[in-house]
């Protein structure tokens, strides 16, 4: 038997990329770019990388952090024309960082981003590298919070499309995307159930949103955490028991964060967790479980199952902690990141980004962040549905009218 191409399976599950690969692939617009991505580097991430080729850029290639990076995707994309990995399965923490500077030397035109990692790094330490670059696009909750920090103090050099704050990113990849595969690999990695216990979900954003959610549909006990009233307030009125995490990790069976910050569980909670809880990052690289806090407070740590560390602490309770702390959904044994069908539409967002502030009417915009225009999320939305063979209502020219005048004479009704 022979061995198939390793992003075939994944080609069939991403209707829309494989339109745009089809469309772009005859006119070529990027044809002349050089666009740079970080990204986790995994299956859908190798059909991206494939659809902005056949658009005509050379792909430069970095993964969002080293443990999630695919062998076999990195060997399928490294040999072809008009592509360049600067990243390896496995790679140390130093030698991932040296290729990221490695990829930025050779000069990008547009980044794609994960996290702001190459955004940031270009203007920490590439200055002259990113007085050239035209534009980006960032694709992460924590990404855009950094890119707020940046704009504010005046220092962003071109201008970047927020990505993940358009509809067809947040509602689908943040709630469905990561909602089902942070759970499914919670339960793979542990074989465990849900049903019947208590899941504690830390942060109430689009991701935990969607956890919390599917959790509750499985038969578990939520409760939210929050530092947000907001947020809080939301999750209350959705059903779920709200509660600091002091008071939570004490009923807690599993905790899971997905706040896109650090310390989201640190020291002080320890205490109170009981024994055989299971603790999963859902949110941003490994800083929002203190692993170090961990260690700490262990006076022996084992390895009862692939991809889980137990902490054996001296009043004999037990805290398992699963990926090391890293991205679960990424970066376990058994993870294969969101489903290709929610990634289909993200990562066609980002494509959408590249090519309409590199070619289209945005091309001469400020520095600065900015919102996704309508009519390209609308217009991705109306590639799922035709892939989906659904079909929407049109407005009438009535109805239209009617949205339009601000004025409406009685004669209208």
């Amino acid at each position: 038997m022979s061995t198939d191409d390793p992003l075939a399976w994944t080609r069939d599950y991403t209707p829309i990329l494989r339109s745009l690969a089809e469309q772009y692939g005859e006119t070529k617009p990027l044809d002349g770019h050089r666009v740079a991505l970080a990204s986790h580097l995994e299956q859908k991430t190798g059909v991206l990388v494939e659809t902005l080729r056949e658009a005509g850029a050379e792909v430069l290639v970095t993964g969002s952090e080293p443990h999630s990076t695919k062998a076999a995707v990195v060997d399928a994309l490294r040999d072809r024309d008009g592509i360049e990995t600067f990243v390896e399965a496995g790679m140390s923490e130093e030698a991932w960082e040296a290729g990221q500077h490695e990829l930025l030397e050779a000069e990008p035109d547009y980044i794609l981003d994960d996290g702001c990692e190459l955004i940031a790094k270009v203007h920490a330490d590439h200055p002259g590298v990113a007085e050239t670059v035209i534009g980006g696009g960032e694709q992460t909750t924590a990404g855009i919070t950094r890119l707020e920090a940046m704009e504010a103090e005046g220092v962003l050099e071109f201008p970047v499309y927020g990505v993940n704050d358009t509809p067809m990113k947040h509602y689908f990849d943040n709630v469905h995307g990561t909602g089902e595969s942070s759970l499914s690999n919670v339960m793979i990695t542990t074989n465990t159930m849900l049903s019947g216990k208590t899941v504690v979900v830390a942060g109430y954003g689009y991701c935990g949103r969607g956890i919390a959610r599917k959790a509750r549909g499985m038969g578990a006990q939520t409760v939210v955490t929050e530092v947000d009233p907001r947020k809080a307030l939301e999750a209350h009125m959705d059903g779920h028991r709200i509660a600091s995490m002091a008071e939570a990790a004490g009923d807690a069976d599993y905790v899971i964060t997905s706040t896109g910050n650090r310390d989201v569980i640190r020291a002080e909670h320890i205490e109170h967790f009981p024994d055989g809880v299971i603790l999963a990052n859902a949110g941003h690289f490994d800083v929002e479980i203190a692993v170090p806090a961990l260690e700490e407070a262990a006076e022996r740590v084992t390895e009862p199952r692939e991809g889980v560390t137990r902490y054996h602490l001296p009043d004999g309770r037990r805290i398992n902690l699963l990926a090391e702390g890293r991205l679960v959904n990424l970066t376990g044994p058994h993870s294969g990141g969101h489903p290709a069908e929610v990634m289909d539409t993200t990562f066609a967002m980002m494509f959408e980004a590249a090519r309409d502030m590199l070619t289209g009417s945005a091309a001469e915009l400020e520095p600065g962040l900015y919102a996704m225009p309508d009519r390209l999320d609308r217009g991705v939305a109306e590639r799922k549905l035709e892939t989906l063979g659904v079909a929407v209502d049109d407005l009438t020219d009535r109805q239209r009218e009617y949205y339009e005048e601000w004025q409406h004479p009685d004669s209208a009704f």
